[in-house]
């Protein structure tokens, strides 16, 4: 009733709950201008709950975790037994989190990768590679910037259920499009500003923006096809055994009108070709790195000393590429012949998380 509203102990509850949520937002506030190693509890807590949007251990946060100098010293088997982060991909995100922080402390800026939330990637990146119906998996997996850049296809297979292997792909070549802008969300949105008018820079071009260019060029009637097809300027761009009749298959253009495909690959070598050649001085003009091996060529994992390091090793594009050109009608379902490079499920019960592909040349790359 009223008089129970009103009564002094409800009233004193609301206060208290106020002065707590002001004292949590002063604890994010810290976060942005302490380094880790002076973190008390309560910012570590604040950090954990509203930053890296895990409040579900927040609780043991609390017993175990007392100052940030703790927090950096963390190894996996501590966030497992003492946080209760039973999560692979959580512990991941956590620990990527941790080094960025480990490495701001040694003088560096915090990685570009950091301001990317979980909310951005499942809402707004997925969206702009055309794979938004992947959004909720990566949601519940709290998939951000730092995690994109650690994503390999097995995981993609067996953490996100992404089991098409162009979409795979797909979302392997957007990451090697924010690896090329060092992650940076204003530079990417300035460069696909000033191309959203003119057939300039495609490899930044989202899926909507290749819908308008199909449209563009008198293909309307098929352009809707793309939609939540994981075709993106990356696609186009970085990989190129993606080429005209692999495009011409997604958009459903019948194999039998050859008029419409021919023009399509008169189209496609007037925007998309040349811009393969013309990469890294788009790169250098933006003072971002040029493009390291695609981001196909991410395979097993290896853990040295508590940092990840993530061994590349180039998938058969060659089979790929056959899968982009078969004349099934279903284009997305031509990756499902295609071998799995992965280790066996069955097989990964005591053996090391890491699973290599064997026979191609391999390169270290560094997480962010």
């Amino acid at each position: 009733d009223s008089d129970s509203q009103c009564s002094p102990t409800r009233h004193s509850l609301s206060l208290s709950e106020g002065e707590e949520q002001m004292d949590r937002l002063q604890h994010v506030e810290l976060v942005r201008t302490t380094p880790m190693s002076h973190w008390k509890a309560g910012t570590v807590q604040a950090w954990l709950e509203v930053v890296m949007a895990m409040p579900m251990y927040v609780k043991a946060c609390a017993e175990n975790v007392k100052s940030g100098k703790v927090l950096l010293s963390l190894s996996d088997e501590d966030l497992e037994l003492g946080l209760g982060v039973c999560s692979s991909l959580h512990r991941r995100k956590l620990r990527l989190a941790i080094e960025d922080y480990r490495d701001a402390e040694a003088g560096r800026s915090l990685s570009k990768a950091s301001d990317l939330d979980h909310h951005w990637v499942a809402k707004a990146w997925l969206n702009d590679i055309g794979l938004s119906q992947y959004s909720q998996a990566f949601q519940n997996h709290l998939v951000d910037g730092r995690m994109l850049n650690s994503l390999m296809k097995r995981d993609l297979e067996k953490h996100l259920n992404i089991s098409k292997k162009f979409h795979q792909v797909s979302i392997l070549l957007g990451i090697e499009l924010l690896y090329q802008v060092n992650f940076s969300r204003e530079v990417l949105q300035e460069r696909r500003a000033r191309c959203e008018t003119q057939n300039t820079d495609p490899v930044v071009w989202t899926n909507q923006r290749v819908l308008k260019w199909v449209r563009d060029i008198d293909l309307k009637e098929y352009a809707d096809n793309l939609t939540n097809s994981g075709v993106h300027g990356a696609v186009l761009v970085l990989e190129p055994t993606f080429n005209a009749e692999a495009m011409a298959t997604a958009l459903g253009i019948p194999s039998g009108k050859h008029i419409l495909r021919r023009h399509l690959a008169e189209e496609m070598s007037t925007v998309f070709h040349p811009a393969n050649s013309t990469g890294i001085r788009e790169s250098e003009r933006f003072g971002t790195p040029p493009g390291r091996a695609s981001s196909v060529t991410r395979a097993g994992k290896e853990e040295s000393s508590g940092n990840s390091k993530y061994r590349a090793s180039r998938l058969p594009l060659g089979k790929i590429g056959r899968g982009f050109s078969s004349k099934e009608p279903d284009f997305h379902d031509d990756y499902g012949s295609l071998e799995n490079e992965d280790c066996a499920e069955d097989d990964l019960q005591g053996r090391p998380e890491q699973c290599r592909l064997e026979g191609y040349n391999s390169l270290e790359v560094t997480n962010v």
